[in-house]
């Protein structure tokens, strides 16, 4: 019986993939240096790094030493680059030659270096380390042994900066879809390789986190965090939700005489505020989309903050008039006086606050990247603040003044 269950249970590896990197690195820290390097060799490298920077320093000193010379060098180097950087996704270069040796000599080099690590290309530098150009394995299998390397390698191979954003690297990959990338630092000196799938993998996770930070829920959190951390990720963004919740209150409380002259306006406060949170959050899943695939380029920002105005604008004025008419007729079955009124103020009201939700929808998120913010960032609970002030504010500002 206890076989199966072995077998059933996850890997080292799978465990620490669901977990945020702290308790990801606790739970490594546990185990023998030789099995801990086997589970981070199934990890995503940046996934690696993030654990390697949570690792207690005696442990940390553990699993690089049993780590090949190449493999710890080559952590330290990825360590220097910011999160989110292609630089934290690098894997050693093994296949480096110099461009005066000959295609049989590279072979026989790769012999020795295909027996401990996975080779798709082999890359040419100079005496400095810049990369020069590419082989792939069709160069070395058909070319004649005796030509020199720099004869028939591919010249001007693409490679990444290795401080080039994964969100900007995506965008060139889309067209290549190369299974190796080189990745070069400022002077062009090759310092490590990434993998497409690497990227693709980081990027995915990104983009699987932003429903959750648009409305405060970490990126670090995930299902198996413990209740208390999770209270520590969720609640501090719950306290900033509850002071913007007294902003629209307070809105209310401005217009209190007309609440209580008009109680009929309290039927359709939640039909605007929720009509025109709608149109915000559409606003802003658009917004934060274009942002990550690149679809935003310089310069585009107010064309497209014209355009959600514009929806904002047409779809406030379609929904407003049927709101409009259902205000006139309820009104009307009170015998109110006002039922006119009432149903021109419901119908500018939605026009305008749909407007100002589509406006602040594409507006957050682009003021937040300008200032250097995470675009996602609790943008939600920031945009609904403003869609809820803009519908009541609206609503009872201008049933004050058209009834009076």
């Amino acid at each position: 019986m206890s076989q199966p269950a072995a077998e059933a249970r996850p890997s080292l590896a799978a465990r620490l993939k669901s977990q945020p990197p702290r308790e990801a690195a606790r739970m490594l820290a546990a185990e023998e240096p030789a099995r801990a390097l086997e589970a981070l060799a199934e990890l995503n490298p940046g996934l690696t790094q993030d654990l390697l920077a949570e690792l207690p320093p005696e442990a940390l000193a553990a699993v690089s030493k049993a780590a090949s010379p190449e493999i710890a060098k080559q952590w330290l180097r990825n360590a220097r680059y910011a999160r989110g950087a292609i630089g934290r996704l690098m894997e050693p270069a093994y296949a480096v030659f110099a461009p005066d040796i000959t295609v049989g000599q590279a072979i026989e080099q790769l012999r020795a270096v295909v027996r401990t690590a996975f080779v798709t290309y082999g890359y040419v530098t100079d005496g400095e380390g810049k990369l020069l150009g590419l082989l792939t394995m069709r160069d070395l299998l058909f070319s004649d042994h005796g030509a020199r390397l720099g004869d028939v390698m591919l010249r001007g191979a693409f490679a990444f900066r290795a401080d080039t954003p994964i969100a900007d690297a995506m965008k060139h990959t889309l067209n290549r879809h190369y299974p190796v990338y080189p990745v070069c630092d400022e002077a062009g000196r090759l310092v490590g390789l990434v993998r497409g799938a690497a990227i693709f993998e980081e990027q995915a996770f990104e983009i699987t986190a932003q429903p959750g930070a648009m409305v405060g829920v970490e990126k670090e959190e995930r299902v198996t965090t413990p209740l208390s951390r999770a209270f520590k990720f969720r609640h501090p963004w719950l306290q900033l939700n509850l002071v913007t919740a007294f902003a629209a209150g307070g809105v209310v409380a401005l217009f209190q005489g007309t609440v209580d002259k008009l109680v009929i306006l309290a039927t359709f406060l939640p039909v605007l505020a929720g009509q025109s949170g709608n149109t915000g959050c559409q606003a802003l899943a658009v917004t934060v989309r274009g942002m990550t695939l690149g679809d935003i380029r310089a310069g585009a920002g107010k064309r497209l903050v014209a355009k959600e105005f514009l929806l904002g604008l047409s779809n406030g004025a379609v929904t407003g008039l049927i709101c409009g008419v259902a205000m006139f007729f309820l009104a009307r079955s009170q015998e109110s006086p006002h039922a006119m009124m009432l149903g021109l103020a419901v119908l500018l009201a939605m026009t305008g606050s749909c407007a100002i939700s589509g406006v602040s929808g594409a507006l957050v998120p682009l003021g937040l990247k300008r200032l250097g913010a995470d675009p996602a960032t609790a943008s939600s609970i920031i945009v609904t603040t403003a869609t809820d002030v803009a519908s009541m504010g609206l609503l009872l500002g201008l049933a004050t003044l058209l009834i009076r």
